[in-house]
């Protein structure tokens, strides 16, 4: 519940949309001024006042409180500043994939060395990935064969992934799901140490 609660909150802020200057109508704003400073308790005809003599905007930014927080600021600026660091958040933000496999009990060597080795490729590109192996008929009496198919998959995958879930039986299916571990960062070669010329007995005294 914690964890959703913070998810809400955090939803909340970036679509929140703030009142500004005329649409303001409380009758009294606590102020902050441009640089944080507190400027008191005063009506909002007031406080719009002060942000007009400043060329800036009269922002609500808690209006929950009681009274509400108002602050002095360029709008524009702040929109466009905060609109940036979403973009680049975006950019930066790696989405996570579940990749899934699909294999039989009586998958030939070279198909599953095919599976196998695109199991890998995904890992690698840093997505999960759900290798399920699915009965059909009387293979349903001797499920664990795919148990053992699918733990001699995610062995062959261990340098690169965990194990997240054992092989578990859903109806017809029975699946794993692999997580690809953290990557450390490349280890920089080391530096060739330099040999120090070795005084000739010509020079030894």
């Amino acid at each position: 519940m914690l964890g959703w609660k913070i998810l809400r909150e955090v939803f909340l802020i970036a679509v929140t949309e703030y009142l500004v200057n005329e649409e303001i109508r409380d009758r009294e704003v606590r102020l902050i001024g441009e640089g944080g400073e507190q400027l008191g308790i005063m009506s909002a005809s007031a406080a719009m006042n002060i942000a007009i003599e400043k060329d800036l905007d009269l922002v609500k930014i808690a209006p929950g409180s009681n009274p509400p927080v108002c602050k002095i600021m360029d709008y524009g600026k702040y929109r466009f500043e905060q609109s940036k660091r979403e973009k680049e958040a975006r950019k930066n933000q790696r989405v996570i994939e579940v990749k899934e496999i699909r294999m039989s009990p009586s998958i030939g060597e070279n198909d599953f060395l095919v599976k196998l080795k695109n199991g890998q490729k995904f890992l690698a590109d840093g997505d999960r990935v759900k290798v399920t192996v699915r009965f059909r008929g009387r293979e349903m009496a001797h499920t664990n064969i795919g148990e053992e198919l699918l733990r001699d998959f995610a062995a062959k995958c261990a340098e690169l992934a965990n194990l997240d879930k054992q092989p578990k039986l859903e109806g017809r299916n029975m699946s794993i799901f692999l997580s690809p571990k953290p990557q450390a960062p490349a280890k920089k070669p080391a530096k060739p140490k330099e040999e120090r010329p070795q005084p000739s007995a010509e020079t030894k005294e």
